[in-house]
């Protein structure tokens, strides 16, 4: 009992503790490890098939609106990031230079890519001519290197990774549907996927990408009731393009500049699943993105036919397509109770002597810890069922915690009222004016974080300055 005990013991209580909470559960469940370089970590198996899990959905979804993949190179010359001027002086305090090529100092010293604006845009240059060459729907998988001061695993790192699509498009309409819609395929992955609620907007000037026209983004609500950005995506209209100089001739043989967008999410969705769904026990995993949705763990696996009958539920699971595995470890049945709720396997399964004779296994929900005694002949719909049933559960427990946690204010007084008794998003009303955004900030320690696209009238008034308001802002502390 001492090593099941001891695994949960490890961990913090996220209501002592929330920071220590995460780092624990990161930790202890082999997501990512610190490593000598300071501010970078080690993606340990365990996290890497999550992300994995990521990449095969999101990028199954890219495709089927015709994106296609490619890769670009990791080092950038700095002439060419400092030909569009406001994108790089948005980078430039994250940007880690290399200056010398084995013992010799370069001629042109060149970054490790933050982003890769600039080398899809002196690629499109030399590869868009006409029409007929439009549209590029373009996507890469990599990691981008930004000096960040204080990082933290998978939420901020000075290495990352992600994927940016990168698109150029005849129009500023194609562009703009092109954007629209690539914030949509996020925000139906998250819902659907990571069971994570979303709100959907527009940044404001102050906070959308440098260089772009306008950011769009979708915020969610971790468990300690901060806001976490979860994926944004950009139209950057013609302003890289002339910049980069990316003319095609179109049907009247005219000289025309392209409309580009630009789109990205990375392994801070991580972070952001443990902090919605996990517990002082460990991880929740959805089973959509779960590398293991089932592990089997033998009761008195030295009986003669358990671990027999186990590899046999293995192979008939596996090829109903459901991802499972054996613990069939020399370890106490209790502590591989801990270990896979520890790591928020979505469903347990065990299997005995007793169950055997009985032709029965009992699976155990990750979510609710709600047990039941199925039939062995029935065992793939009943696994199926209730795999899809936790999906749908760790979806409405978020959502619920969303609603319970978003309120409004009309004043910045209430505002800082509710922000100093409650956690969560605020929704207040404001001008439009930069300096009510920074003083906002400075008063209540929020930031805003989109006007949503389902707009209300809260007040007509802006809630900082009282002049006439402009936009309904979800307001708040953030990762």
């Amino acid at each position: 009992m001492a090593d099941e005990k001891k695994l949960v013991e490890d961990i913090t209580s996220m209501d002592v503790d929330f920071a220590q909470w995460y780092t624990d559960v990161v930790r202890k469940a082999e997501l990512c490890d610190y490593s000598s370089m300071k501010g970078c970590m080690v993606l340990e198996p365990a996290g890497y098939a999550i992300w994995e899990m990521i990449q095969q959905n999101l990028d199954k979804r890219f495709k089927d609106t015709d994106v296609v993949n490619c890769a670009m190179p990791m080092f950038i010359p700095e002439s060419l990031l400092q030909k569009e001027k406001d994108h790089v002086e948005g980078f430039a305090p994250e940007v880690a230079w290399v200056t010398h090529g084995g013992l010799e100092p370069l001629q042109e010293k060149c970054c490790v890519r933050p982003t890769s604006e600039t080398l899809f845009c002196d690629y499109y240059a030399k590869k868009i001519h006409s029409y007929r060459d439009l549209p590029k729907l373009q996507n890469q998988w990599c990691s981008v290197v930004r000096w960040e001061k204080t990082t933290r695993p998978f939420l901020r790192s000075r290495e990352f990774w992600w994927q940016e699509g990168h698109t150029a498009h005849a129009t500023a309409e194609e562009a703009q549907e092109r954007t629209e819609q690539m914030l949509n395929v996020y925000a139906d992955f998250c819902e659907s996927d990571l069971a994570i609620p979303v709100v959907k907007g527009q940044k404001t000037e102050k906070e959308k990408f440098a260089g772009a026209i306008a950011t769009y983004t979708i915020e969610a609500l971790m468990h300690d009731g901060q806001a976490l950005q979860c994926g944004t995506s950009h139209n950057f209209g013609d302003g890289f393009a002339r910049a980069f100089d990316i003319q095609y001739t179109d049907k009247e043989n005219k000289l025309q500049y392209v409309h580009q967008t630009s789109w990205g999410m990375t392994t801070r969705m991580i972070g952001a699943m443990i902090m919605v769904h996990g517990d002082n026990q460990g991880l929740k995993l959805p089973p959509h993105i779960a590398p293991t949705q089932v592990m089997i763990v033998p009761i008195m696996q030295h009986k003669e036919g358990v671990l027999d009958k186990a590899n046999e539920i293995k192979a008939m699971l596996k090829k109903a397509d459901v991802r499972v595995k054996v613990d069939d470890r020399d370890k106490t049945p209790g502590f591989k109770f801990a270990d896979s709720e520890m790591r928020g396997i979505p469903v347990r399964l065990e299997i005995g002597p007793r169950d055997i004779q009985a032709g029965t296994a009992v699976l155990v929900r990750r979510d609710t810890n709600e047990k039941k005694v199925v039939e062995l002949a029935n065992l793939e719909a009943e696994v199926k069922e209730l795999l899809e049933a936790i999906q749908a559960n760790m979806y409405a427990t978020a959502k619920a915690h969303v609603d319970n946690h978003t309120f409004a204010a009309k004043t910045i007084d209430e505002m800082e009222e509710i922000l100093d008794k409650n956690t969560g998003f605020v929704k207040a009303m404001w001008c439009g004016c930069r300096e009510c955004e920074d003083q906002v900030k400075e008063k209540t320690g929020a930031t805003s974080r989109c006007m949503p696209f389902a707009q209300e009238s809260l007040a007509e008034t802006c809630i900082n300055c009282g002049k006439p308001a402009k936009k309904m802002v979800y307001w708040g502390r953030a990762y």
